[in-house]
Protein backbone atom coordinates (compact mmCIF):
# COMPACT_ATOMS: atom_id res chain seq x y z
CA UNK A 1 0.00 0.00 0.00
CA UNK A 2 1.57 3.24 -1.00
CA UNK A 3 0.68 6.45 1.04
CA UNK A 4 1.22 9.95 0.17
CA UNK A 5 2.14 12.75 2.75
CA UNK A 6 3.02 15.88 2.03
CA UNK A 7 6.57 16.61 2.03
CA UNK A 8 7.38 18.43 4.83
CA UNK A 9 10.60 19.26 3.67
CA UNK A 10 8.71 21.28 0.98
CA UNK A 11 6.01 22.72 3.49
CA UNK A 12 8.17 23.50 6.12
CA UNK A 13 11.24 24.52 4.14
CA UNK A 14 13.55 22.08 6.08
CA UNK A 15 15.94 20.77 3.08
CA UNK A 16 18.21 19.54 4.95
CA UNK A 17 15.89 16.94 7.00
CA UNK A 18 16.07 13.68 6.28
CA UNK A 19 12.76 12.28 6.04
CA UNK A 20 13.56 8.82 5.70
CA UNK A 21 15.39 9.38 8.92
CA UNK A 22 12.53 10.76 10.57
CA UNK A 23 9.63 8.49 9.56
CA UNK A 24 11.91 5.64 8.68
CA UNK A 25 9.01 4.62 5.71
CA UNK A 26 8.77 5.34 2.31
CA UNK A 27 7.58 8.65 1.39
CA UNK A 28 5.66 9.66 -1.75
CA UNK A 29 6.25 13.35 -3.11
CA UNK A 30 4.27 16.26 -4.52
CA UNK A 31 3.58 15.42 -7.95
CA UNK A 32 3.30 18.75 -9.36
CA UNK A 33 0.46 19.80 -11.61
CA UNK A 34 -1.30 16.76 -10.83
CA UNK A 35 -1.94 16.91 -7.31
CA UNK A 36 -2.65 13.96 -4.73
CA UNK A 37 -2.58 9.81 -5.49
CA UNK A 38 -4.42 8.11 -2.75
CA UNK A 39 -4.14 3.90 -2.78
CA UNK A 40 -6.05 3.93 0.98
CA UNK A 41 -9.47 2.84 1.92
CA UNK A 42 -10.22 2.24 -1.87
CA UNK A 43 -10.01 5.63 -3.37
CA UNK A 44 -7.77 6.21 -6.41
CA UNK A 45 -6.58 9.04 -8.26
CA UNK A 46 -7.95 12.57 -7.08
CA UNK A 47 -10.53 14.43 -8.69
CA UNK A 48 -10.79 18.62 -9.68
CA UNK A 49 -13.11 19.99 -7.46
CA UNK A 50 -15.50 20.65 -10.22
CA UNK A 51 -15.39 16.99 -11.62
CA UNK A 52 -16.44 16.18 -7.78
CA UNK A 53 -19.08 19.11 -7.44
CA UNK A 54 -20.44 17.85 -10.68
CA UNK A 55 -20.32 14.02 -9.79
CA UNK A 56 -22.13 14.60 -6.37
CA UNK A 57 -24.89 17.59 -8.39
CA UNK A 58 -25.77 14.73 -10.84
CA UNK A 59 -27.12 12.34 -8.58
CA UNK A 60 -28.00 14.55 -6.00
CA UNK A 61 -31.67 13.60 -5.17
CA UNK A 62 -32.94 17.37 -4.09
CA UNK A 63 -32.18 18.13 -7.94
CA UNK A 64 -34.66 15.66 -9.38
CA UNK A 65 -37.42 17.22 -6.30
CA UNK A 66 -36.49 20.92 -7.72
CA UNK A 67 -36.25 20.44 -11.49
CA UNK A 68 -39.47 18.66 -11.03
CA UNK A 69 -40.99 21.35 -9.06
CA UNK A 70 -39.78 24.01 -11.87
CA UNK A 71 -41.60 22.06 -14.46
CA UNK A 72 -44.72 21.70 -12.85
CA UNK A 73 -44.64 25.27 -12.27
CA UNK A 74 -43.71 25.94 -15.85
CA UNK A 75 -46.90 23.78 -16.89
CA UNK A 76 -49.13 25.93 -14.84
CA UNK A 77 -48.14 28.96 -16.59
CA UNK A 78 -49.00 27.47 -20.03
CA UNK A 79 -52.28 26.41 -18.97
CA UNK A 80 -53.07 29.74 -16.86
CA UNK A 81 -52.66 31.00 -21.03
CA UNK A 82 -55.95 29.75 -21.75
CA UNK A 83 -58.89 31.74 -23.03
CA UNK A 84 -61.56 30.50 -19.83
CA UNK A 85 -60.66 29.87 -16.29
CA UNK A 86 -61.90 26.27 -16.54
CA UNK A 87 -63.10 23.56 -18.42
CA UNK A 88 -66.72 23.38 -19.49
CA UNK A 89 -69.69 22.53 -17.80
CA UNK A 90 -72.29 20.44 -19.00
CA UNK A 91 -75.55 20.28 -17.90
CA UNK A 92 -79.01 18.18 -18.57
CA UNK A 93 -82.71 17.72 -17.07
CA UNK A 94 -85.14 15.51 -17.92
CA UNK A 95 -89.15 15.92 -17.03
CA UNK A 96 -92.25 13.60 -17.48
CA UNK A 97 -95.96 13.97 -16.22
CA UNK A 98 -96.20 10.17 -15.80
CA UNK A 99 -94.08 9.92 -13.09
CA UNK A 100 -96.88 12.25 -11.53
CA UNK A 101 -98.85 9.40 -12.79
CA UNK A 102 -101.01 12.36 -14.95
CA UNK A 103 -99.98 11.10 -18.11
CA UNK A 104 -100.42 13.97 -20.36
CA UNK A 105 -97.45 13.60 -22.59
CA UNK A 106 -96.00 16.54 -20.90
CA UNK A 107 -92.17 15.38 -21.33
CA UNK A 108 -89.60 17.91 -21.21
CA UNK A 109 -85.13 17.06 -22.37
CA UNK A 110 -83.23 19.91 -21.10
CA UNK A 111 -79.26 20.09 -22.03
CA UNK A 112 -76.24 22.72 -21.66
CA UNK A 113 -73.17 23.73 -21.53
CA UNK A 114 -71.52 26.79 -19.78
CA UNK A 115 -67.46 27.42 -19.67
CA UNK A 116 -66.03 29.64 -16.46
CA UNK A 117 -65.21 33.31 -17.50
CA UNK A 118 -61.39 35.11 -16.52
CA UNK A 119 -62.15 38.02 -13.92
CA UNK A 120 -60.50 41.53 -15.90
CA UNK A 121 -56.47 40.46 -15.03
CA UNK A 122 -56.94 37.41 -13.37
CA UNK A 123 -55.93 35.22 -16.10
CA UNK A 124 -52.92 37.18 -16.41
CA UNK A 125 -51.90 37.80 -12.75
CA UNK A 126 -51.95 33.57 -12.84
CA UNK A 127 -49.88 33.23 -15.18
CA UNK A 128 -47.00 35.72 -13.59
CA UNK A 129 -47.64 33.36 -10.62
CA UNK A 130 -46.58 30.15 -11.91
CA UNK A 131 -43.97 32.00 -13.76
CA UNK A 132 -42.47 33.08 -10.57
CA UNK A 133 -42.26 30.32 -8.79
CA UNK A 134 -41.02 28.52 -11.67
CA UNK A 135 -38.37 30.92 -10.95
CA UNK A 136 -38.10 30.47 -7.52
CA UNK A 137 -37.50 26.93 -8.16
CA UNK A 138 -34.65 27.65 -10.97
CA UNK A 139 -32.65 29.84 -7.78
CA UNK A 140 -33.02 26.84 -5.23
CA UNK A 141 -31.46 24.86 -7.91
CA UNK A 142 -28.79 27.11 -7.04
CA UNK A 143 -28.79 26.82 -3.57
CA UNK A 144 -29.03 23.19 -3.23
CA UNK A 145 -25.96 23.09 -5.61
CA UNK A 146 -23.96 25.43 -3.76
CA UNK A 147 -25.06 23.40 -0.49
CA UNK A 148 -24.10 19.89 -2.73
CA UNK A 149 -20.23 22.14 -3.19
CA UNK A 150 -19.88 22.71 0.49
CA UNK A 151 -20.34 19.21 1.35
CA UNK A 152 -18.20 17.96 -0.81
CA UNK A 153 -15.60 20.18 0.36
CA UNK A 154 -15.95 19.17 3.29
CA UNK A 155 -16.01 15.48 2.73
CA UNK A 156 -12.76 15.67 0.88
CA UNK A 157 -11.05 17.57 3.83
CA UNK A 158 -11.86 14.67 6.00
CA UNK A 159 -10.63 12.28 3.61
CA UNK A 160 -7.78 13.65 3.16
CA UNK A 161 -7.16 14.42 6.66
CA UNK A 162 -7.94 10.42 7.46
CA UNK A 163 -4.96 9.45 4.93
CA UNK A 164 -2.65 11.99 6.17
CA UNK A 165 -3.34 10.66 9.86
CA UNK A 166 -2.74 7.34 9.34
CA UNK A 167 0.51 8.29 7.42
CA UNK A 168 1.88 10.03 9.81
CA UNK A 169 0.78 7.57 12.82
CA UNK A 170 2.67 4.74 10.70
CA UNK A 171 5.54 7.03 10.15
CA UNK A 172 5.49 7.45 14.00
CA UNK A 173 5.13 3.31 14.08
CA UNK A 174 8.05 2.95 11.95
CA UNK A 175 10.41 5.42 14.25
CA UNK A 176 9.55 4.00 17.00
CA UNK A 177 9.74 0.31 15.93
CA UNK A 178 13.90 1.02 15.59
CA UNK A 179 13.89 2.46 18.79
CA UNK A 180 12.34 -0.66 19.96
CA UNK A 181 15.07 -2.46 18.54
CA UNK A 182 17.82 -0.62 20.13
CA UNK A 183 16.01 -1.35 23.54
CA UNK A 184 15.73 -4.60 22.88
CA UNK A 185 19.42 -5.28 21.71
CA UNK A 186 20.22 -3.03 24.53
CA UNK A 187 17.69 -5.36 27.02
CA UNK A 188 19.41 -8.50 25.88
CA UNK A 189 22.54 -6.84 27.24
CA UNK A 190 21.43 -5.74 30.21
CA UNK A 191 21.81 -2.38 29.90
CA UNK A 192 18.56 -1.07 29.77
CA UNK A 193 15.99 -1.10 32.81
CA UNK A 194 13.00 -2.69 32.56
CA UNK A 195 10.91 0.37 32.85
CA UNK A 196 12.07 1.47 29.35
CA UNK A 197 11.53 -1.47 27.58
CA UNK A 198 7.80 -1.21 29.05
CA UNK A 199 7.74 2.29 28.16
CA UNK A 200 8.58 1.93 24.39
CA UNK A 201 6.14 -0.95 23.79
CA UNK A 202 3.21 1.28 25.43
CA UNK A 203 4.21 4.35 23.14
CA UNK A 204 4.29 1.81 20.26
CA UNK A 205 0.81 0.49 21.03
CA UNK A 206 -0.12 3.87 21.33
CA UNK A 207 0.86 4.94 17.98
CA UNK A 208 -0.58 1.34 16.46
CA UNK A 209 -4.29 2.00 17.61
CA UNK A 210 -4.08 5.79 15.57
CA UNK A 211 -3.10 4.28 12.90
CA UNK A 212 -5.78 1.97 12.85
CA UNK A 213 -8.19 4.31 13.99
CA UNK A 214 -7.19 6.57 10.88
CA UNK A 215 -7.54 2.94 9.03
CA UNK A 216 -11.20 2.79 10.08
CA UNK A 217 -11.68 7.10 9.37
CA UNK A 218 -10.47 6.12 6.14
CA UNK A 219 -12.71 3.54 5.11
CA UNK A 220 -15.60 5.81 6.99
CA UNK A 221 -14.74 9.05 4.54
CA UNK A 222 -14.24 6.92 1.66
CA UNK A 223 -17.54 5.45 2.23
CA UNK A 224 -19.39 9.59 2.69
CA UNK A 225 -17.29 10.60 -0.32
CA UNK A 226 -18.18 7.86 -2.86
CA UNK A 227 -22.12 8.04 -1.48
CA UNK A 228 -22.07 11.86 -1.93
CA UNK A 229 -20.31 11.59 -5.38
CA UNK A 230 -20.80 8.42 -7.28
CA UNK A 231 -17.13 8.55 -7.69
CA UNK A 232 -14.19 6.36 -6.07
CA UNK A 233 -11.68 9.46 -6.59
CA UNK A 234 -11.00 12.19 -3.82
CA UNK A 235 -11.27 16.11 -4.73
CA UNK A 236 -7.92 17.00 -4.40
CA UNK A 237 -8.59 20.57 -2.67
CA UNK A 238 -5.06 21.13 -2.33
CA UNK A 239 -5.35 22.73 -5.77
CA UNK A 240 -6.70 26.27 -3.89
CA UNK A 241 -4.45 28.49 -2.97
CA UNK A 242 -3.88 32.72 -3.64
CA UNK A 243 -4.25 32.63 -6.97
CA UNK A 244 -7.83 31.23 -6.52
CA UNK A 245 -8.55 34.29 -3.91
CA UNK A 246 -7.28 37.34 -6.58
CA UNK A 247 -9.92 35.73 -8.88
CA UNK A 248 -12.28 36.13 -6.30
CA UNK A 249 -14.74 39.82 -5.76
CA UNK A 250 -14.76 39.16 -1.93
CA UNK A 251 -14.20 42.14 -1.07
CA UNK A 252 -17.11 43.26 -2.46
CA UNK A 253 -19.49 42.51 0.31
CA UNK A 254 -22.67 44.12 -1.31
CA UNK A 255 -21.77 42.31 -4.61
CA UNK A 256 -21.30 38.97 -3.01
CA UNK A 257 -25.02 39.30 -0.91
CA UNK A 258 -26.57 40.63 -3.70
CA UNK A 259 -25.55 37.46 -5.91
CA UNK A 260 -25.64 34.77 -3.19
CA UNK A 261 -28.16 31.94 -4.12
CA UNK A 262 -30.19 31.98 -0.69
CA UNK A 263 -30.62 35.84 -1.34
CA UNK A 264 -31.95 35.44 -4.56
CA UNK A 265 -34.40 32.12 -3.48
CA UNK A 266 -35.84 34.80 -0.66
CA UNK A 267 -35.62 37.46 -2.92
CA UNK A 268 -37.99 35.14 -5.78
CA UNK A 269 -40.57 34.30 -3.29
CA UNK A 270 -41.24 37.50 -2.51
CA UNK A 271 -41.38 38.34 -5.81
CA UNK A 272 -44.25 35.07 -6.21
CA UNK A 273 -46.24 36.42 -2.71
CA UNK A 274 -46.75 39.64 -4.27
CA UNK A 275 -47.72 38.08 -7.48
CA UNK A 276 -50.41 36.19 -5.31
CA UNK A 277 -51.28 39.23 -3.58
CA UNK A 278 -52.20 40.78 -6.46
CA UNK A 279 -54.07 37.47 -8.06
CA UNK A 280 -56.10 37.65 -4.82
CA UNK A 281 -56.84 41.21 -5.12
CA UNK A 282 -58.04 40.03 -8.79
CA UNK A 283 -60.00 37.39 -7.60
CA UNK A 284 -62.24 39.57 -5.90
CA UNK A 285 -65.72 36.91 -6.51
CA UNK A 286 -66.05 33.79 -7.83
CA UNK A 287 -65.65 33.53 -12.15
CA UNK A 288 -68.73 33.83 -14.03
CA UNK A 289 -70.01 31.15 -17.02
CA UNK A 290 -71.99 31.73 -19.44
CA UNK A 291 -73.13 29.27 -21.85
CA UNK A 292 -76.26 27.46 -24.20
CA UNK A 293 -79.16 25.48 -23.44
CA UNK A 294 -81.29 23.71 -25.37
CA UNK A 295 -85.29 22.53 -24.53
CA UNK A 296 -87.03 19.93 -26.41
CA UNK A 297 -90.96 19.91 -24.82
CA UNK A 298 -93.23 17.77 -26.33
CA UNK A 299 -96.32 19.86 -25.44
CA UNK A 300 -99.74 18.39 -27.08
CA UNK A 301 -97.54 18.20 -30.18
CA UNK A 302 -96.73 21.89 -30.03
CA UNK A 303 -95.21 23.00 -33.14
CA UNK A 304 -92.68 25.47 -31.09
CA UNK A 305 -91.29 23.00 -28.87
CA UNK A 306 -87.49 23.10 -29.51
CA UNK A 307 -86.13 26.27 -28.03
CA UNK A 308 -82.41 27.34 -27.66
CA UNK A 309 -81.02 29.96 -25.71
CA UNK A 310 -78.00 31.42 -23.69
CA UNK A 311 -77.64 31.68 -19.89
CA UNK A 312 -75.15 33.08 -17.46
CA UNK A 313 -74.37 32.89 -14.07
CA UNK A 314 -73.05 35.61 -11.98
CA UNK A 315 -71.76 34.26 -8.85
CA UNK A 316 -71.49 37.77 -6.29
CA UNK A 317 -68.32 38.57 -4.06
CA UNK A 318 -68.81 37.60 -0.38
CA UNK A 319 -66.33 38.27 2.50
CA UNK A 320 -66.73 34.59 3.58
CA UNK A 321 -64.75 33.62 0.77
CA UNK A 322 -62.07 36.36 -0.19
CA UNK A 323 -61.02 37.48 3.70
CA UNK A 324 -59.27 34.06 4.47
CA UNK A 325 -57.84 33.85 0.46
CA UNK A 326 -56.42 37.58 1.52
CA UNK A 327 -55.49 36.74 4.56
CA UNK A 328 -53.66 33.86 3.41
CA UNK A 329 -51.61 36.16 1.11
CA UNK A 330 -50.61 39.01 3.31
CA UNK A 331 -49.13 36.17 5.57
CA UNK A 332 -47.22 34.80 2.96
CA UNK A 333 -46.12 37.73 2.10
CA UNK A 334 -45.13 38.70 5.43
CA UNK A 335 -43.50 35.61 5.70
CA UNK A 336 -41.03 35.67 2.46
CA UNK A 337 -40.17 39.32 3.02
CA UNK A 338 -39.00 38.31 6.85
CA UNK A 339 -37.22 35.03 4.94
CA UNK A 340 -35.27 37.85 2.68
CA UNK A 341 -34.19 39.78 5.63
CA UNK A 342 -33.10 36.97 7.29
CA UNK A 343 -31.26 35.07 4.35
CA UNK A 344 -29.43 38.91 3.84
CA UNK A 345 -28.37 39.06 7.53
CA UNK A 346 -27.29 35.43 7.56
CA UNK A 347 -25.27 35.79 4.55
CA UNK A 348 -23.37 38.75 5.89
CA UNK A 349 -22.51 37.34 8.87
CA UNK A 350 -21.49 34.14 6.68
CA UNK A 351 -19.25 36.03 4.68
CA UNK A 352 -17.57 37.69 7.80
CA UNK A 353 -17.08 34.19 8.91
CA UNK A 354 -15.39 32.96 6.34
CA UNK A 355 -12.83 36.14 5.82
CA UNK A 356 -12.39 35.33 9.32
CA UNK A 357 -11.75 31.97 9.12
CA UNK A 358 -9.26 32.31 6.51
CA UNK A 359 -7.19 34.87 8.26
CA UNK A 360 -7.07 32.60 11.05
CA UNK A 361 -6.39 29.44 8.43
CA UNK A 362 -3.96 31.54 7.34
CA UNK A 363 -2.41 32.50 10.35
CA UNK A 364 -2.30 28.85 12.06
CA UNK A 365 -0.99 27.47 9.02
CA UNK A 366 1.93 29.50 9.17
CA UNK A 367 2.23 28.84 12.82
CA UNK A 368 1.78 25.38 12.20
CA UNK A 369 4.76 24.84 10.06
CA UNK A 370 7.44 26.68 12.33
CA UNK A 371 5.81 24.29 15.09
CA UNK A 372 6.51 20.88 13.28
CA UNK A 373 9.35 22.28 12.25
CA UNK A 374 10.69 22.51 15.72
CA UNK A 375 9.35 19.39 16.85
CA UNK A 376 10.71 17.58 14.27
CA UNK A 377 14.32 18.66 15.07
CA UNK A 378 13.81 18.09 18.36
CA UNK A 379 12.67 14.58 18.23
CA UNK A 380 15.99 13.86 16.26
CA UNK A 381 18.03 16.01 18.83
CA UNK A 382 16.42 14.28 21.46
CA UNK A 383 16.66 11.07 19.79
CA UNK A 384 20.88 10.89 19.03
CA UNK A 385 20.92 12.83 22.40
CA UNK A 386 19.67 9.15 24.27
CA UNK A 387 21.77 7.03 22.48
CA UNK A 388 24.58 8.59 23.31
CA UNK A 389 23.21 8.35 27.12
CA UNK A 390 22.53 12.09 27.43
CA UNK A 391 18.55 12.09 27.58
CA UNK A 392 16.37 9.69 29.24
CA UNK A 393 14.26 7.34 26.72
CA UNK A 394 10.93 8.25 28.12
CA UNK A 395 12.14 12.01 26.68
CA UNK A 396 13.04 10.90 23.36
CA UNK A 397 9.30 9.03 23.13
CA UNK A 398 7.83 11.99 24.43
CA UNK A 399 9.50 14.13 21.77
CA UNK A 400 8.41 11.79 19.08
CA UNK A 401 4.87 11.90 19.57
CA UNK A 402 4.91 16.03 20.40
CA UNK A 403 6.05 15.85 16.68
CA UNK A 404 3.92 13.12 15.69
CA UNK A 405 0.93 15.54 16.84
CA UNK A 406 2.59 18.39 15.87
CA UNK A 407 2.67 17.11 11.87
CA UNK A 408 -0.94 16.35 12.36
CA UNK A 409 -2.01 20.19 13.59
CA UNK A 410 0.32 21.32 10.10
CA UNK A 411 -2.01 19.08 8.37
CA UNK A 412 -5.23 20.09 9.81
CA UNK A 413 -4.05 23.78 9.58
CA UNK A 414 -3.38 23.01 5.61
CA UNK A 415 -6.77 21.44 4.88
CA UNK A 416 -8.18 24.08 6.72
CA UNK A 417 -6.55 26.62 4.32
CA UNK A 418 -7.47 25.00 1.31
CA UNK A 419 -10.77 24.55 1.96
CA UNK A 420 -11.54 28.13 3.61
CA UNK A 421 -10.18 29.32 0.28
CA UNK A 422 -12.79 27.16 -1.51
CA UNK A 423 -15.76 28.07 0.82
CA UNK A 424 -14.71 31.63 -0.21
CA UNK A 425 -15.07 31.07 -3.74
CA UNK A 426 -18.36 28.75 -3.18
CA UNK A 427 -19.82 31.91 -1.70
CA UNK A 428 -18.77 33.92 -4.08
CA UNK A 429 -19.98 31.81 -6.94
CA UNK A 430 -16.41 32.33 -8.55
CA UNK A 431 -14.82 28.59 -8.21
CA UNK A 432 -12.04 28.57 -10.66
Amino acid sequence: MAFHFISVARCLGLRRVRLARVFGIVVVGWIAGVGQTFAAGGMVAPLSVHDAIAAAWKIDPVRAELETNQDSADVRAKAAQSWFAGGPTLTGDYYDDRISGSNHGYITWQGGVSVPLWLPGQGTATENVAKAEAKTATVRLDVERMSVAVRVVDAAGAAIMAMRRQTAALATVAALRRIEADVQRAGHAGEIAVSDQQAVEAQLAQARSEADMAAEEIETTASQLRTLTGLPGVPDITQADEHWLALTRANDARWVEDIDPRVRATHQAVIAAQNQMKLVRKSFMPNPEIGVDAIDQGQYQSPWDTQVGVNLRVPLPSAVTNTPQESAARDRMAAATRQEIEARRAVRNEMAQVRAHLVAATGSLSNSRVEASSMLRRADGMERSWRVGETPLIEALRARMDAYRALLDLNRAEIAWHAAIIRMGIATGTIP
